[in-house]
């Protein structure tokens, strides 16, 4: 990459050069994210402590964990963690202020003991470790609890997931996986399709295995590629305390270990490799079109003609590029128009289902009672529905660039990353749920209704028996004042129950429209950014195929003007810069494939013959 730069810095090509500037950047952080997730007190923190022989992540009974933790390599260890500056925009990783801590606090920092609901606003904490089993680039990431036990945290894991390279579904060994915990994977898996089950605490439970056999048929159903490693961290964490080879083969990390390595890491580093060859690949292209271009009209200077017709056809070309750019343009706009509709309502489906789902369930009962539960009940519902449609979302963002790529269909072009599946705010704006009169009364009250109702039936009833010559107080008019009162004792308490149900209603309704409201917002803003990532990420596709069809035009033309020395010197350069281009060129194909064959080819392409010098800058269109 450092030679492709070194390339490209010889000419006048500054889109080129920042393309491949950014692909150094990346190779620069070879940082490989696997995330650990899993519902609460799964054993996720002590699996990272265990992995990495440290006591670097908070381990409690209650939940512990409310921050994200990075865990990577650094020597010496050290830990800090990462604040949102007041001026940065949301996703901008670059102004993020890092705060360093003491290792021995972070517990304070990023446990739910020592910061309750993430109190301090903090985006996450690092930890650098000097492990070997991080020195490849590997990076652990301990999160928050999900599943159906707390929405909140299931949002903010399922805005780490499209970040990440692989995640670790963790899971004890007391039983078999949980619906929330089945469907929350359905929802990984189409968000970071390499997944990795982790049975956990098997030394706590004699049946591991049959669970461990239940739980790969349910992962079998998901996906049948998703393996299971049932392990213990106590018996890791023990094996490492005494150095005991045996133990820690019987702890099952072995091979969860040898897994993250070959397939997790190495995988990662071979699509790093195709990426960064398929960048090379379309770089060499574009130098060899311009180079070639006026290689040609130099060497063959009769052929006016055809070179003319040449000239004709490249400026054709270029035209009709610049008409496809308005083709990929007026399809991302409409696709993004579509695509809010579309996104709108399929939310607004989603929480009219929940809704009509409570107002089902408050018709069938008191709701006042059982209010709390009801409330929580309709928050991970709503929460539910919210990253299901985030999740759609964000395929449907990635369908629309594969659209939008198939304009530029004479070579392949890379997608640009989208981020729509970030839903860890999105319900921050959102009001909680109002509270509801429980509907219990004093028994006084219960006293003062029967009075009310039977004071009318005691004094009817009195002056009629009054007529026979009996007192207004007689057994007869207070029996109707009792049976009386007890009448408008029920009717006042089923009038009562009308109006929570009611007033349940109206607040369910309140909260699902504010749920809309705020979320549809973030979502709409969401697929702005995406519009204006994708025509970023396109139209730096485009310049780069128009400024090289440029480039071999005025290359061409120049050409024709030139004079036979001038010519000669010249074909002498750009032949030179042309054996330079090639060289990159068979470098970059071999770069996709295994390390020991892209070393070699490098060692082959990059030597130089005994005597000979390098080839001199050559500053040329290309």
């Amino acid at each position: 990459m450092e030679q492709g730069i070194e390339l490209v810095s010889a000419g006048d090509r500054a889109d080129l050069r920042k393309r491949l500037d950014q692909t150094l950047r990346r190779l620069r952080d070879p940082s490989i994210r696997v995330i650990v997730v899993g519902e609460f007190k799964q054993g996720k923190s002590k699996l990272i402590n265990a992995l990495v022989n440290a006591p670097v992540c908070p381990v409690d009974d209650d939940i512990a964990t409310s921050v994200p933790t990075l865990v990577r390599h650094g020597d010496p260890a050290s830990a800090s963690v990462l604040l949102p500056r007041a001026d940065a925009e949301p996703g901008d990783e670059a102004a993020l202020e890092r705060q360093p801590v003491n290792i021995s606090e972070l517990a304070t920092y990023v446990s739910e003991r020592g910061n309750p609901g993430n109190a301090r606003k903090l985006v996450a904490a690092e930890v650098f470790l000097p492990r070997k089993v991080l020195a490849g680039g590997l990076t652990v990431v301990d999160s928050p609890g999900v599943g159906g036990l707390g929405s909140s945290h299931t949002l903010t894991t399922l805005t780490a997931l499209p970040t990440a390279d692989a995640m670790l579904l963790v899971s004890d060994a007391s039983q078999e996986y949980t619906e929330p915990e089945i469907r929350f994977l359905k929802q990984a898996m189409r968000i970071t399709p390499s997944v990795v089950g982790v049975l956990s605490k098997t030394d706590l439970y004699p049946e591991w295995r049959r669970v461990a056999d239940l739980d790969r048929g349910h992962l079998s159903l998901v996906s049948p590629d998703i393996p299971l490693f049932p392990v213990s961290s106590d018996l890791r964490l023990e094996a490492a305390r005494l150095q005991d080879g045996e133990l820690n083969t019987e702890s099952g990390f072995p091979g969860l270990i040898g897994h993250l390595r070959n397939e997790i890491v190495g995988k990662a580093e071979r699509i790093q490799r195709r990426s960064v060859s398929q960048d090379l690949l379309s770089v060499t292209d574009n130098l060899r079109l311009s180079l070639q271009s006026e290689l040609a009209a130099l060497e063959d200077p009769e052929g006016t003609p055809a070179m003319i017709a040449g000239l004709e056809a490249a400026k054709l070309e270029a035209d009709d590029l610049r008409k496809r750019s308005a083709r990929w343009q007026i399809t991302l706009n409409d696709g993004i128009g579509d695509l809010i509709a579309d996104m709108e309502y399929d939310l607004r489906d989603r929480l009219r289902r929940i809704q009509r789902e409570a107002e089902t369930a408050i018709d069938l009962g008191d709701p006042g009672p059982t209010w709390p539960q009801f409330s929580k009940w309709l928050e991970e519902c709503a929460a539910a529905a919210i990253s299901d449609t985030f999740v759609w979302t964000s395929e449907r963002s990635q369908w629309l660039a594969a659209q939008v790529a198939e304009h530029f269909s004479e070579e392949e072009v890379a997608l640009p990353v989208l981020r729509v599946s970030d839903t860890g705010d999105a319900l921050d704006p959102v009001d909680d749920m109002p509270r509801l009169d429980d509907g219990k009364i004093h028994p006084m009250q219960k006293v003062l209704i029967g009075m009310r109702g039977s004071y009318g039936g005691v004094l009817m009833f009195g002056l009629l028996t009054g007529v026979f010559g009996m007192a207004l107080i007689n057994p007869l008019s207070v029996g109707a004042g009792l049976l009386l009162g007890r009448k408008a004792y029920r009717e006042d308490k089923e009038a009562r129950l009308k109006r929570r149900q009611a007033e349940a209603k109206a607040l369910v309704r309140r909260q699902l429209d504010d749920v809309v409201f705020q979320v549809g917002k973030q979502l709409k803003d969401r697929l702005r950014l995406v519009q204006r990532s994708a025509r970023d990420h396109f139209t730096e596709i485009a310049e780069e195929h128009h400024r090289s069809l440029s480039d071999s035009v005025a290359a061409a033309q120049k050409a024709a003007t030139t004079y036979k020395l001038e010519k000669e010197m010249r074909i002498r350069d750009i032949k030179a810069e042309l054996k330079r281009v090639d060289a990159l060129h068979r470098i970059a194909e071999s770069v996709a494939a295994e390390p020991a064959v892209a070393k070699t080819a490098t060692a082959k392409a990059t030597a130089k013959p005994a005597g000979s010098q390098a080839a001199p800058a050559v500053v040329a269109a290309g």
